[in-house]
């Protein structure tokens, strides 16, 4: 018998604020999250304009002896954790630690680190490297500390899929479940890259808005004149439960995940199929194993990332997937507040799309002032609207052409 997969808990840290209430608010109201990067001195890049994350205080949630120990990736995903343990009011027993497990994304792992470390190295040399360099930036060591916190003793896995991270780390999570491999699984990613090294590499790539002046207006997903990403970090972390032991024990149920799906475009590197097959064949995967029908769907939150042709190429896949009632659900892009958390987005976004369905709105994409007559769906313009949501699904799509789609719906019993 397969199991049925629910959310009991939502933690979050974003350019839109800490903890999940302080995210939706802001959401609802169409603000945005990005302005001028003050991490460090940009005044010789093009774009220097990101969602950085701001008044987040890492000694509420980290131990001060790991403070320095880890980077900043690791105190968003412990944060995120830590609220969504909470929320859920879950605890671990140790007699059945084996039973939950945790998995987590990253798009380039603990860089900001990495960067500091490395000037370490060459202007005072080796032996001024900390012996917690290596541990305290590879990737893995979000699900790794988070098991170490909370005790949780069985799968930890650590999955690095470019932009689409977050969002394949839940839908294994939920495979774990749904098979009865495991009963909790923690689940969502982090990022924290804006630093030099990866805006000088998404400048020279000129992936990325140059809209210095009016960066609240930067990020435009699926609008004439949109001009690339803007860059964002920050953590979205969710506990998945196996339905039965969520009633048991009277966990708060936000949502049911019902669907997961996974292709490749095998087409470049950087750019999406310019035809969206492989996003395309993602969808129809995830509705499939949500065992739905394609006009069953009201909302698309979209990988949506404000490029020319990821947008463009998302919504001629959106098209080929749902035909005429591609006209009649309702796209919209939360990038376009947050900018584009990379290898978090896919945490962060999977919340977004649950509290949509258990709120029944839908979050709007602002800054749509012209319409690209290429892009011709409803994209929620700039106005957050009611309207009660049977099916959601969640979209994230990674540089080397990965595509990852979740499928929620609202509880039900």
């Amino acid at each position: 018998m397969t199991r049925r997969v629910v959310v009991t808990g939502m933690g979050m840290v974003s350019p839109l604020g800490t903890g999940v209430e302080n995210n939706w608010k802001a959401l609802c109201e169409g603000v945005s999250g990005i302005g001028p990067i003050t991490k460090f001195d940009v005044s010789d890049f093009p774009t220097r304009i990101g969602g950085e994350v701001r008044g987040f205080k890492a000694e509420d949630y980290v131990d001060k002896q790991q403070l320095r120990r880890l980077d900043i990736f690791i105190h968003f995903a412990l944060a995120s954790a830590r609220m969504a343990f909470e929320d859920s009011r879950l605890k671990i027993d140790p007699s059945d630690g084996d039973r939950v497990g945790c998995i987590t994304g990253s798009g380039l792992g603990g860089l900001t680190m990495l960067e500091q470390y490395h000037s370490v190295l060459i202007e005072r040399g080796p032996s001024r490297v900390s012996p917690f360099f290596i541990p305290g930036i590879i990737a893995n060591m979000a699900p790794g500390m988070i098991a170490i916190e909370f005790g949780i003793r069985g799968p930890n896995l650590s999955i690095e899929t470019a932009c689409a991270a977050s969002s394949h780390a839940i839908g294994e999570a939920y495979r774990y479940i749904k098979e009865g491999r495991a009963d909790v699984m923690v689940t969502g990613g982090a990022e924290a890259v804006i630093t030099p090294l990866a805006l000088g590499g998404f400048c020279s790539m000129r992936a990325l808005s140059t809209r210095n002046d009016e960066p609240e207006k930067a990020s435009r997903p699926f609008e004439l004149n949109r001009d690339g990403f803007v860059i964002g970090e920050g953590s979205g972390i969710l506990i998945l439960e196996e339905l039965e032991r969520a009633i048991q024990r009277n966990a708060p149920i936000y949502a049911e995940l019902i669907g997961y799906g996974s292709s490749a475009d095998a087409y470049h590197i950087s750019a999406p199929d310019p035809d969206g097959r492989g996003a395309a064949t993602c969808m129809k995967a995830a509705l499939a194993d949500a065992g739905i029908r394609p006009e069953n769907v009201d909302y698309i939150n979209a990988h949506g990332t404000s490029t020319k042709l990821n947008d463009l190429a998302e919504n001629k896949a959106i098209k080929a997937v749902f035909g005429e009632h591609a006209y009649k659900l309702a796209v919209s892009s939360t990038k376009s507040m947050t900018g584009h958390l990379l290898g978090g987005a896919g945490g962060v976004e999977a919340i977004y799309t649950v509290l949509s369905l258990k709120n029944g709105i839908l979050p709007p994409t602002i800054n749509y002032e012209n319409q690209d007559p290429e892009c011709d769906l409803d994209y929620v313009p700039n106005k957050a609207r009611k309207k009660a949501i049977s099916y959601a699904i969640s979209n994230s799509f990674g540089f080397g052409g990965t595509n990852a789609t979740l499928v929620f719906k609202p509880y039900e019993a």
